[in-house]
């Protein structure tokens, strides 16, 4: 039985002065097995590396913490097995420069290749209209804006674009992109949605995803589904709000709310997904996406044929029943149960990763998880693993962010998103003496006016 360990969150991370190694250190592992084998089909990899692992390494893998968590101590990534770590908004090491991210992605590999099996770990990060983490690195504008200038090409252009800079600090997976459907612009998170046509989303977003998977980076299409249709309140007082309940019926749903998903799985083939933090209503009953079997499992994975994995939002499934809606700080083992078997396969506890996987190890053991659900949920990571030639190139390479190239397609985004309005009631041209009053937070605000 695992020790229950918890770390406060540290603070700022002293520079890391270890090297990083070049993408041709070579294989990781030990010679002769047929996981370490690259001309071995992906499947037979997969098989032959869950049929080596014990159940700590197994659950190793469902474990994504964040990087202040481990980066003070690199052998807890050993230690746990870690599968995953990631940078939560604004988490970034000290100096934050490229080439000090390149380090610590090196230096956590470094730590997960320390492991019995020399399994890989998968960094992650939201770059969601550019790898916005990293002072230099391109913004462009956010999904709304690409989604105004309806061009497919453009979006792949701009992900190919965030793709590359991210690859230049050492980072293989983005938390993007957004495909939820946007019903009605009072929604608080309208800016992350291509538009409020499903079709509309759904190329775009295939486009994104891509721009992304075509230049070394998994992409994760979010959140699986529904958030941009949900409803507050009763009868026609509600409005929208984040984490809210989606009320539709199920034609309507599928329709509208997971038309992208189908699109991106079907004909892009995305590698990840990223359920939400709201609930859908579609038999009278709120149920929890993170805690929805017949649409993560039946749906996503079974009749959409999704065969990648599916990856919590952060501290999700500490709001899952009995403990919603205010949620835990921790993860109790009612709620590592529900999610598991409901089909969510990466467990993004930034800060309670030990007891996570204490609780699931508990679990298993009680045989309230069953371990096919635990080789399934493997089977899924280390299949985007290898897809990815993490087994063969594990370690990050520097390279430019915020390049001229990158900023004059940034410019030529922004151009293309300009939208010219109907000039209702003949507002425009304004009088010369017109005194126009800008108001709210948003009024002088760069930051917010890049997005988000």
């Amino acid at each position: 039985m695992r020790r229950h360990l918890r770390l406060a969150a540290l603070g700022a991370v002293t520079a890391l002065t270890v090297a990083v190694i070049p993408a041709s250190a070579g294989t990781v592992g030990s010679p002769g097995a047929v996981y370490l084998d690259a001309g071995q089909p992906v499947e037979r990899r997969v098989d032959d590396l869950l049929s080596r692992m014990t159940l700590d390494d197994k659950i190793g893998q469902m474990t994504q913490a964040e990087r202040a968590e481990v980066t003070g101590d690199p052998t807890l990534v050993t230690r746990w097995r870690l599968g995953s770590v990631l940078s939560g908004g604004g988490s970034a090491p000290t100096p934050n420069t490229p080439e000090s991210w390149a380090a610590m992605v090196g230096e956590l590999q470094k730590a997960a290749l320390a492991t019995p099996l020399k399994i890989p770990l998968l960094y992650g990060v939201d770059a969601v209209h550019g790898h916005g983490n990293v002072p230099g690195a391109t913004v462009f504008p956010h999904n709304v804006g690409l989604g105004a200038t309806r061009d497919s090409a453009l979006v792949e252009k701009v992900y190919r674009a965030t793709a590359e800079e991210m690859r230049a600090t050492g980072i293989p997976w983005d938390f993007a992109p957004c495909v939820c459907v946007t019903r009605d612009e009072r929604w608080g998170r309208s800016y992350e949605s291509f538009g409020e046509d499903p079709a509309l989303v759904a190329r775009l977003g295939g486009s994104a995803v891509d721009g992304l998977q075509r230049n070394g980076v998994v992409a994760t299409v979010k959140h699986f589904a529904g958030d941009g249709d949900t409803r507050y309140g009763t009868g026609d007082s509600g409005y929208p709000i984040d984490q809210g309940v989606t009320v539709a019926g199920r034609d309507d749903f599928e329709r509208v709310s997971l038309a992208p998903y189908a699109a991106t799985v079907q004909r892009h083939g995305v590698w990840s997904v990223m359920p939400s933090f709201s609930s859908t209503d579609l038999t009278g009953r709120p149920v929890k996406m993170h805690a929805d079997r017949d649409l993560l499992t039946g749906t996503l994975k079974e009749r959409l044929g999704f065969d990648g994995f599916v990856v919590s939002d952060w501290e999700a499934i500490h709001q899952l029943p009995p403990d919603a809606p205010a949620g835990t700080p921790e993860p109790t083992a009612a709620q590592v149960r529900a999610a598991v078997n409901a089909g969510v396969d990466m467990f993004m506890e930034p800060t309670t990763a030990a007891l996570f996987q204490e609780n699931l190890e508990a679990e298993v053991r009680a045989e309230r998880v069953p371990i096919d659900r635990i080789d399934d949920a493997v089977k899924r990571i280390l299949r985007v693993k290898f897809r990815l030639g993490l087994f063969e190139n594990p370690y990050p390479a520097t390279g430019p962010v915020g390049t001229a190239e990158h900023r004059t397609l940034a410019r030529d985004a922004v151009a293309a998103s300009q939208v010219l309005l109907k000039n209702t009631g003949n507002v425009l041209p304004l009088r010369r003496d017109a005194r126009i009053y800008v108001a709210g937070r948003n009024a002088d605000d760069l930051g917010n006016q890049s997005g988000g």
